[in-house]
């Protein structure tokens, strides 16, 4: 089956793709805080969680699930955990120095995986292309 999105996924990286995406978010709103000398705090939200279980979902047609039973135990169950613990984590406050030490090298994780090539496939990772 040809990936709906790009190159295909390991399970693994996709698992990875809403933790990722979360840190990055509050990594770049936390160095945006920083350059604007602005004192909010960073929090987590539900929208932004409700955003990272979105990509999640449109990513999965592009996994290559290692069986069947993977697929009918990840594939709807986790991006509904991530929006379930969007819910839950809503308003709490990211320390702006911890949002920006794990969100910048976050950011950039996401960044090379979506633009660097891929050995096992021809064409960009990610969602470059296919």
């Amino acid at each position: 089956m040809r990936p709906a999105l790009g190159r295909p996924l390991s399970p693994v990286a996709w698992l990875a793709v809403p933790v990722l995406f979360t840190l990055s978010v509050l990594g770049l709103t936390a160095l945006g805080g920083l350059l604007l000398g602005a004192s909010w705090p960073v929090t987590l939200s539900s929208g932004l969680l409700g955003a990272a279980a979105a990509v999640t979902v449109a990513l999965g047609p592009s996994v290559t699930w290692w069986s069947t039973a993977q697929r009918a135990a990840l594939a709807l169950p986790y991006p509904v955990a991530v929006f379930g613990a969007g819910l839950a984590l809503h308003g709490v406050a990211v320390p702006s120095g911890l949002a920006m030490s794990l969100g910048i090298p976050a950011t950039v994780a996401l960044v090379a995986a979506a633009t660097t090539e891929s050995p096992r496939a021809s064409g960009p990772r990610g969602l470059g292309g296919g």
